[in-house]
């Protein structure tokens, strides 16, 4: 039941990939035309960020499908890791259409557009609001559970605040006339997407560096394992990421009476059960272990 609920998971996920990068790749070649047929720079601006985010899109899908490859004799633990590295490029590629939002937002500032059409800004910024928010709620309901598919939710979202920063901007120039009003809302925008991208980023990093998972606190893990009547002390605790989705437990039990393999099994199945581990590696030490010294 377990697999067919996983299996089926994964079916789910590559489907909300495939409409993702279907819908916006159609989007942006239409925004980007009507950005020039409109002389808005903004549009084909808004248009070289949603790029982005597909490019980042199908980074996502290849980590995922990566993911599920089986481990071999040289990779044992599969390919999950790769998750990690491709959730850290996931945010660097966000920060560099940052960096061009920036660019294109003080290039206005020094030499503000002319002649925009205010009425198709508009209208196809508005369409990207729902069409970006459409890609969002693709992945909404599994992104706690994959750095990659919040990753890719946090994309989209920041899209969609981009898409309706450029609506209000038009709106502006409409009635106003006053075109520098569009700078100063893509200062807005970009500060939006720094503090959804700050967490991520952090997230990204910790991981790749073998940091606790954010999910497991290592203190009720260790908790856990020393109020087990058969243990009288834990050491050599490390958790770390296997994967965006997988943490891995290695540990050192000494026990005060002698256990068989059923002990190791159930320690296994509880850490799984309570705290989402699903590689724990145990050894088990029969006696009193008269450690000292810094415990990790």
């Amino acid at each position: 039941m377990e697999y067919n609920h996983s299996n089926n998971r994964d079916i789910k996920l590559g489907n909300a990939f495939k409409t993702g990068i279907i819908i916006n790749v159609t989007f942006i070649v239409i925004e980007a035309l009507f950005g020039f047929l409109s002389n808005s720079m903004a549009l084909v601006a808004d248009a070289g960020h949603n790029l982005s985010d597909v490019l980042a899109l199908a980074f996502s899908w290849i980590a995922v499908l990566l993911s599920q490859r089986e481990p071999t004799l040289k990779f044992t633990y599969g390919f999950r890791r790769s998750t990690i590295l491709i959730a850290l490029l996931n945010t660097i590629l966000l920060l560099v259409a940052v960096a061009f939002i920036v660019f294109e937002t003080i290039y206005r500032l020094r030499y503000p557009a002319t002649g925009i059409n205010a009425r198709n800004v508009i209208i196809v910024a508005a369409i990207g609001i729902g069409v970006n928010a459409f890609t969002a709620w693709l992945f909404m309901k599994d992104k706690k559970y994959d750095l990659n598919i919040r990753s890719a939710f946090v994309h989209f979202v920041a899209d969609a605040v981009v898409s309706l920063g450029v609506v209000i901007a038009g709106f502006v120039i409409a009635v106003t006339g006053i075109q520098l009003i569009d700078s100063l809302v893509s200062f807005a925008i970009i500060a939006v997407i720094l503090y959804s991208l700050y967490n991520l980023l952090i997230d990204s990093v910790n991981l790749a560096l073998d940091a606790v998972p954010e999910n497991i606190n290592i203190e009720e893990v260790r908790d856990f394992l020393k109020k087990l009547p058969e243990v009288a002390d834990v050491h050599d605790l490390h958790i770390w990421a296997l994967g965006t989705t997988d943490a891995a437990l290695t540990v050192h039990l000494a026990t005060t009476e002698q256990t068989d393999l059923r002990f190791i099994t159930s320690v296994q199945n509880r850490l799984q059960e309570l705290f989402g581990i699903e590689h724990a590696t145990i050894q088990v030490e029969f006696g009193i272990s008269d450690r000292s010294g810094v415990d990790i």
